[in-house]
Parts: C-alpha cells; sequence; structure tokens
C-alpha cells in the first residue's frame, strides 16, 4: 500500500509540476461518441474554460471495438472528427503512450479493457476508464486488481453520477437517503451481460445515492419490456433499479429522505464528468473508489443470477466469488507476459 502511495503522489506531481504547459491526453477508442464529445471540449482554443488552457487530446488509437456493429462502424467518422481538432492518429497504444501524459480509455466494448488497460498499467500513466470497467465481472475484478499491483491511478463512473442533482443528493444536501429508486434504459448487447453494456448508467445513479453497502437483490424481468432489480443494503435501506427496454430513453429516479422525495437527476452532459476526470489526472485522487465501481459490477452479476434461477435472492458476495475464476485467470496470464 505504501508504494502505491508513493506511486499516485509521484503521478500526481509529475502531473502539477507541468501545469505551466499543457498536460497532453491520448484517447484509446474512438468507437464511442464520448470520445469525439471529449475532444471537441478540450480542444476548442476559444473556450474561456481553465480546463482548456492546461489540457489537451493530442493523440488518439482509434480501435475500438471490431465485433459490435454499433461501435466499429462509427470509427472511420471519428477519425476524420477528432483529426480536425489537431489530434494524431496512431498505429498502436505504444506509439500513444510515447505522446502523452494520462490517457482516457473509451473503447465502448468492454472486452478489450483488460488488455488495453495493462498496457497502460505498465506505463504508470493515469488512466480513465469510461463505462463499462470490463464486459463481466471478473474482468473488473482484474483490471482493479492489476491497477494495485501496478501502483496505477484508476477511475470509471457513469456520467450519470455527477449530474448536479445528484451531486447534492451524494453530499446529504437534502438529508439521509432513507431509499432509492432509479430507472435507464437497459440496451441488450449480447456481448455483454446484462446491464453491463448500458443499464449500468442507472445502476451508477442508484449508487450515486445509496452509497455502497448492498448485501442481496432479487430480479423480476420482462423480456423486451423492462427489468426490476431490488437490493437490500446492509443497514435495512431498499434501493430499486428498472431497466427500461421498452419506452423512452429516460434517465432519473426518486430519493426517499425524512423530509420527502426528491427527484434524482438525469443525464446532464460529457463536462460534467469530464472536470471530474481532469481534477482526477491532475491529482490522482479519484472521486469514486475501485470498490465501490466493483461492488455496481456485483450487483449487477447478483441480478444476472437471480433473472437465470427464477427471481432467488442472491448476495452480492456469491457474485464476486462467481468471478474470481476469471479475474485469476486474467492476472496469471499478464504475469506471463510482463
Amino acid at each position: 500500500m505504501k508504494k502505491i502511495f508513493t506511486i499516485l503522489c509521484a503521478t500526481a506531481g509529475a502531473l502539477m509540476a507541468s501545469a505551466a504547459d499543457e498536460i497532453k491526453i491520448g484517447i484509446i477508442g474512438l468507437d464511442t461518441s464520448h470520445s469525439t464529445a471529449f475532444t471537441e471540449l478540450l480542444n476548442d482554443k476559444e473556450s474561456d474554460d481553465p480546463y482548456v488552457k492546461q489540457f489537451e487530446i493530442v493523440a488518439a488509437y482509434p480501435y475500438g471495438s471490431k465485433t459490435i456493429e454499433s461501435s466499429y462502424n462509427r470509427i472511420p467518422g471519428y477519425i476524420e472528427e477528432v483529426k480536425k481538432h489537431g489530434v494524431t492518429i496512431t498505429e498502436s497504444i505504444a506509439e500513444l503512450l510515447d505522446m502523452v501524459d494520462c490517457v482516457l480509455l473509451e473503447t465502448n466494448d468492454g472486452r478489450l479493457h483488460f488488455e488495453q488497460a495493462e498496457e497502460v498499467f505498465r506505463s504508470g500513466k493515469p488512466v480513465y476508464i469510461d463505462k463499462p470497467l470490463g464486459a463481466t465481472i471478473g474482468q473488473a475484478i482484474a483490471i482493479c486488481e492489476l491497477a494495485e499491483e501496478y501502483g496505477a491511478p484508476l477511475f470509471s463512473s457513469s456520467a450519470l453520477r455527477f449530474s448536479p442533482r445528484n451531486v447534492e443528493l451524494r453530499e446529504g444536501k437534502f438529508g439521509p437517503i432513507l431509499g432509492a429508486d432509479c430507472y435507464s434504459p437497459h440496451k441488450v448487447e449480447p456481448t455483454h451481460p446484462d446491464f453491463g453494456f448500458y443499464g449500468i448508467h442507472g445502476i451508477e445513479t442508484l449508487y450515486t445515492l445509496m452509497g455502497p453497502g448492498c448485501v442481496e437483490v432479487n430480479r423480476i424481468s420482462s423480456p423486451g419490456v423492462a427489468d426490476v432489480v431490488v437490493g437490500r443494503w446492509s443497514d435495512g435501506r431498499i434501493g430499486t433499479f428498472r431497466g427500461i427496454t421498452e419506452g423512452p430513453a429516460i434517465y432519473g429516479g426518486t430519493a426517499f429522505t425524512p423530509d420527502g422525495a426528491v427527484e434524482a437527476g438525469g443525464y446532464a452532459g460529457y463536462k460534467v464528468l469530464l472536470d471530474q476526470i481532469l481534477d482526477y489526472l491532475k491529482t490522482g485522487k479519484a472521486p469514486v473508489s475501485p470498490q465501490e465501481t466493483l461492488e455496481i459490477f456485483a450487483f449487477m452479476k447478483a441480478s444476472n443470477m437471480s433473472r437465470d434461477e427464477g427471481g432467488r435472492i442472491v448476495t452480492l458476495k456469491e457474485a464476486m466469488e462467481a468471478g474470481r475464476e476469471e479475474a485469476d485467470k486474467l492476472i496469471k496470464e499478464a504475469h506471463k507476459t510482463k
């Protein structure tokens, strides 16, 4: 732990020492709109935003999903889009790492995150990993454990967490949260377990309001319509997530406080997330702990286990244990390639 703290401080110190110059960012993955949105925000030299004077996206490695059609079809157009903002397209992650101080791992396909993140971890450079951290709970565990092993700064989150109202609720502006019901679209992607590819947005909203500490969940599923997951926290509070398959693509929820119900925040744009990412890249301090991120994956895994077993109540401990074998295998393979 002492070694990790020392590396984190050294990394943050190096970035802060270069504050007089622009901090150079590299993007891995041009198969998501997040990549172009972040580039447009940061490389807009007409902007008065102080972050624009401190950071610049200088390079991008475009790949990226090669099997999810809705993702890989975007890559050619997004390459041309970021090039308009002065971004150099690299042939490899290694080439990108030679050009930058820190990394945004944006690849839309979570199955590629472990391999791509490992290469960044070895460089010692801070990395933000966009949702999902991994495609499975095993991959998510392996990424967090490998980051700790390398002493590499790590942060992953949905933009929904930083909607202004959700931040206020998390910080206690409306009093203690007695429970919450949250919702978001649930787009089924066959290459990823349920909720990991998209429903994670609403689950992250739920965790923003409730905090970590869920111990067990059960799920009722109506395929093609909606799914509802009920979680019980260790202090007895109840939180629910509704994944919307049929109907409008809406985000939000309700938090219950001693003074009444408070509407949760919905999607508030990319800038609220980008500001958090940039603060993290400068300081090395992640606004969301790896432990909370892993609990979100355990919540999703337990919900899928519950669905497959007719609504049985499944503990998050069971879900974490279910990912252990895959995590160990991935870490073992990573050690072979050091």
